[in-house]
């Protein structure tokens, strides 16, 4: 469903076209994950959901795979206006 978005992340990770928001490096850095797990959400899972901001109109994906070491992660991206992927935030899967 969201093939053409998923491809667009892919190729920007895998050219280092991203950035990391503060928000993303603080749960990060509270749930253990590291960028390279981020990375492999992207480059791995699967885009599971479409929002819309109602503010901004923006379009953010919500993303699930795993980190390197197998363990379920979630991920919430877009495409900023500069054309990189922004990653908004990352957290543990299932954490309660």
């Amino acid at each position: 469903m969201f093939e053409r978005t998923l491809s667009r992340f892919r190729s920007l990770i895998r050219s280092g076209e991203y950035v990391l928001s503060i928000h993303a490096l603080e749960e990060m850095a509270e749930d253990d994950i590291l960028t390279e797990d981020a990375e492999n959400v992207i480059l791995a899972g699967s885009i599971v959901e479409r929002q819309v901001d109602r503010a901004t109109r923006e379009r953010k994906y919500v993303f699930l795979g795993k980190d390197l070491a197998g363990d379920p992660v979630g991920l919430v991206g877009k495409i900023g206006s500069a054309g990189k992927a922004v990653i908004i935030t990352v957290y543990r899967e299932g954490k309660s």
